[in-house]
């Protein structure tokens, strides 16, 4: 890519970045869009535009430029998270467990994708796997333990003895 191209590049990224700081993806959006053609070869303006369409909650509209992201740069757990985020609300959890556990080879240590995957092994009723990813997310970082208990996705999971034990839920 040439030095204008590249230039032109790097300013509508940042534009849209600063647009999804601001809370305005549409803005984001319409800036990415302006220059599709570069967008889409990019894996940054990829990630951005899977972005602004996720927080548009136009979520299987946002798998395509996340995935393309991620055939960009494989090694983003950022773009994994985001995916894995867009799969969940459109129903495909294999698919949202499958990207976690991509980032989760590159990152071992991070808390949130082993809440995340707890969350999405609830989901799909495999006690043991979201036990043992949520232990894991809790030894971590025990901050975690706050959000367990608003946490729809561990529904399944609320009268598990061994999930009340892990949350410190007292048997009611």
């Amino acid at each position: 890519m040439n030095f204008p191209l590249r230039h032109r590049l790097q300013r509508t990224r940042c534009e849209a970045e600063g647009y999804l700081e601001l809370g305005m993806p549409e803005h984001a959006l319409r800036a990415l869009h302006r220059h599709d053609n570069m967008v889409h070869g990019d894996a940054h303006g990829c990630y951005l535009l899977g972005e602004c369409l996720r927080e548009l909650r136009r979520y299987d509209e946002a798998i395509a430029p996340l995935c393309r992201s991620l055939e960009l740069i494989p090694d983003d757990i950022h773009v994994c998270m985001a995916l894995g985020w867009c799969y969940k609300r459109v129903g495909r959890l294999t698919q949202a467990i499958e990207s976690l556990e991509h980032a989760l080879s590159i990152e071992p240590g991070e808390a949130i994708l082993h809440y995340n995957l707890a969350c999405y092994w609830s989901l799909v009723f495999d006690r043991q796997r979201a036990l043992r990813y949520l232990a894991e997310a809790l030894e971590i970082d025990g901050n975690f333990r706050e959000l367990v208990h608003g946490e729809p996705d561990f529904d399944p999971l609320r009268s598990d003895p061994l999930f009340r034990s892990l949350t410190g839920v007292a048997r009611i």
